[in-house]
Formats: C-alpha cells, structure tokens, sequence
C-alpha cells in the first residue's frame, strides 16, 4: 500500500530507533573489542562502561514516548513495509520493557565479570572457581525467564528462546529435534561404519599462522566478502560482529592444523554476507536487522556445508592451500578430512553429523536449568551422562573439554543453543529449493557461478531482513515452512552416497 498521508508518529518511532542503532553500534564494537583486542586487565572497568551503555539503550527501547507512538502508528496509513517495521518495534519495546533496567544492567556486568574470569579459568579447568560466577549468571538468566514468562503467558524456557528465535517454542523444537532423534543416531554409526576402512589425513604442521591469514582472506574473497566493510582478526571463540556497514569476524588458529581455521573463517564469512546483504533502505530500523538466530546461522552453514564442504569448492581450496602453505593435497585427501564424521568433546570442531548432539545435550541442559530440574553443581555429571549417552565420550573432570567450553552460558545466552541446528535445517532447506531453480550446486560451483548461488540468497533471504516473519520467509524462499526433512537428505547424500 503506497499512501501520501502524514504518519507523524511513526515517523518519531523510526527516528527514535535509529538513535537506539548508533548506540548499539557502539556496543557491537564494544564487545568485539572486548574478545579480540582488549588486555585482559581492562575487563572490570569495560563491563562497568558495558553495563551502561547496555542500560541506556533499554531506557531509550522502553520509554514512555515510544509506547505513546506506537499506539497511535498503529492508526496510520502505513505501507506493508512500515507495518512489519512498526511490528518489530513492537516486538522490541514488549521484550525490553518486561524487564527491570537493573535486572539487565546486573546481568550485562555479571555477564562481563564471568566471561572475563572465564577466559583464565576454562584453560586451567578451574570447574570450582568458574561456578560462582555461573551459579549468579544462570540465576539471573533464570530471573529474566520467569519475567518474561508471565508478561508474554509463555513457558519461561521460550521466553528466553524468543530472544533468538522469535515464534519458536519448546512444543515445536520437541516435534523438530524429536524427529531428529529418530534418525541421527543411527546415521552416525552407518557412516562411521563406512569410513573405518577409509584412510586418514594425517596434517603435518607447522602451518605459518601467516600464511594461514592471507589464505583465509582469499577465500573470504572467494565468497564475496566485502573488505572495505569488514575486517577478520583473532579471538579465543570464532564470531561474526560488529554491523552491516562494519562487519568484523574472527576465527583461531591452529599452527598443527589450518583445516579448523579455514572452516571457522568460511562459516563466519556466512554470517558476514548475511550482514552486508541486509537492506540498506531499512539500516537502523528493527525491520532492517537479520531475522533470527536459526536463519543467521543458516547462512553461515550454507557457506560452510553446502559450500566449504562441497567436493567442487575443496577443488577450489585445494590449489589455494598448495600456494599459501606449500601442501600438495587432492581434493580427495581434503574431502575425506572434512567428511569424515568422529564424534569429539567439543562442539565447535565437530562434524556436521555429530554435531546436533552437542546441541541437544545443551538444550536439555538448558531447559533443566531454567524449569529448576538442574542445579549447577550437578552440570559436570549431566553433561558426562549425556556425552556418553549421545557420542559414547567421557568428560568426568576435564571441565575445559566438557561444560566449560562454550562462552554462551558464560554470558547468560541461554536458549540460543538450538538455533545452531535449526540454523542447519534451514540451511539445508534452502539449497535444496535454490537447486530447484538453479541446478546442482555442485555444478554451480565448478562452473565459477558462486554469484548466482549469493543473488539468490540476496533476493531471497537477506533482502527481506525482519520484513517477514520466519515463518514468511522461509515459505517464499522454499515453499514451506521448517521441514527437518532436508537435513537428514543432505547428510544422507553426503555421506552414505
């Protein structure tokens, strides 16, 4: 609907908002400088400067004139575009405004204090000096849940999932995840069964750190980073940050092994892409940001395994690896390394088949905390029982290795876990539906076509932003709404031929 009638509260609304963006700017920054620049004596005083920053912009999410405006925007002429970005607003100012500002300012500063101790600790698997600190996150986190709950009359682990994955809940994750449960377990021991007499690459470092650099930022090119926005630096924990117009990714190297830091700069490459594909006639509007969680991380496992993973792009990175560190290996030997499925003790080097596992592991967990079934003290034991369970491994007092290694918790992010294996499903979900309309990636890629394979993630997904809901988006980009059904396909395909 095009309309030439004044809409003056709304626009006061996209004003107001945009100002909350140039705060928010500073606090993407913030935290990115915090986990890959920042001396390890500066974390105090920056969670001090966090806390309120943090606090400031839920005072300006949750004043008084924003609610007035959006009462009275809902009357306005608005076009189909306005109303999903007035909707967003909407969905912003009920979540900030249920809960207190020193409940977020307490938990931001304790947020920073756990991560901060955290660094130190998980390297010297000091389980009983980093509990303190995680009894008091989760309690707060706790505290929000229950907030939350009761304002929106939603189970309190959904009130904290819906900050990452608006309109998903725990009734539809038990369908999706239960579904998995049916199939994945058995897929694991089909495909270990096939690759047992599979020979393995044995990488033989030093790979000069360097050299690793320069090669990753070839194929950040490759797939169409754009540097003049974005810039890739070193962290403990790989992420994409910062903004659509400054998008900073990091990754981790290994000098043994460059295969976990190529991988790791590909998947946040996705999210990147993501970020600077978003609308830029929407920037700094709740309706111009990424979606959600799930379809953030679809595009960063679109690149990694639908791309990274491909016969035809490890073609590509393999005369990439012989140039920049003097290996000369076959696309074979290299599609083997990065097919072969083992499960391991940390998430983030796993395969893609194992690798929902950990996921669940940590959704239960999750849930456990936040219904009161799981105290802290008893997490070492949970997570050994479910390892063992899931993947058949024991972490019976190697923290570091077990519930220590992932930074989510210890900055209070619980219910984002899942999003990691929706993120998956979609990604899936989406390659099969370009396919349809492209042809085989396979040959998309050998072909030097990549650009198509990004314009249709640019019209389909990153073009719409939060203009549609997931749901929306998902069912005009594929015709149908989540279907974990194209996960197991492409696993299937992939491993078992």
């Amino acid at each position: 609907m095009h309309t030439n009638e004044p809409t003056p509260s709304y626009d006061k609304l996209a004003a107001h908002f945009q100002k909350i963006s140039h705060f928010e700017h500073f606090s993407a920054l913030g935290d990115w400088d915090q986990a890959a620049m920042m001396p390890l004596g500066g974390g105090v005083e920056r969670g001090d400067a966090m806390a309120e920053l943090a606090l400031h912009i839920h005072e300006l999410k949750t004043s008084t004139q924003v609610a007035d405006n959006l009462a009275l925007a809902a009357d306005e002429a608005l076009s189909s575009n306005q109303r999903a970005n007035l909707r967003e607003m909407n969905y912003q100012y009920q979540q900030a405004t249920v809960v207190p500002g020193e409940l977020v300012q307490a938990k931001t500063k304790m947020a920073y204090q756990c991560e901060n101790a955290w660094r130190e600790q998980r390297k010297n698997n000091d389980w009983q000096g980093f509990k303190p600190n995680l009894k008091a996150v989760i309690a707060l986190a706790k505290e929000e849940a229950a907030i939350r709950a009761k304002a929106q009359n939603i189970l309190p682990y959904d009130a904290l999932m819906s900050k990452f994955e608006p309109g998903m809940t725990s009734a539809k994750l038990e369908q999706t995840f239960g579904a998995l449960k049916t199939w994945l377990p058995n897929l694991i021991q089909e495909v270990q069964a096939k690759q047992v007499s599979e020979p393995k690459l044995v990488l033989k470092g030093p790979f000069d750190i360097s050299a690793q650099q320069a090669m990753g930022k070839e194929v950040m090119a490759l797939l169409g980073f754009d540097f003049n926005h974005g810039r890739l630096d070193i962290s403990s924990h790989p992420f994409c940050g910062g903004v659509p117009s400054d998008v900073r990714i990091t990754t981790r190297y290994n000098e043994a092994d460059f295969s976990s830091a190529i991988m790791g700069i590909i998947h946040e490459t996705g999210h990147a892409r993501y970020e600077q594909g978003l609308p830029k006639a929407w920037k700094g509007q709740p309706a111009g940001l990424a979606r959600s969680m799930g379809i953030h991380e679809s595009q960063s496992l679109f690149c990694e395994m639908q791309l990274g993973a491909n016969p035809a792009f490890l073609t590509q990175l393999q005369s990439l690896i012989k140039r920049h560190l003097n290996l000369d290996l076959s696309a074979a030997q290299l599609a083997m390394h990065y097919t072969r499925v083992s499960p391991g003790l940390i998430r983030v080097d796993a395969d893609e088949v194992t690798y929902p596992c950990h996921i669940l592991l940590r959704y239960e967990a999750e849930k456990a905390f936040v219904n009161g079934s799981l105290d802290v003290d008893d997490l070492p034991d949970f997570w050994s029982s479910q390892m063992q369970q899931l993947l058949g491994l024991n972490t019976d007092g190697n923290y570091k290795d077990g519930c220590m290694q992932d930074i989510h918790w210890t900055v209070g992010e619980l219910g984002y876990f899942p999003s990691y294996t929706l993120g998956a499903m979609y990604a899936a979900q989406c390659r099969f539906a370009m396919e349809k309309v492209l042809g085989p990636i396979e040959t998309l890629i050998a072909e030097g076509k990549l650009p198509m394979v990004f314009n249709w993630l640019q019209d389909n997904i990153w073009s719409k932003a939060s203009l549609l809901t997931t749901d929306e988006l998902i069912t005009q980009a594929t015709g149908e709404t989540l279907n974990g059904q194209y996960l197991e396909r492409h696993l299937r395909s992939r491993y078992l031929g």
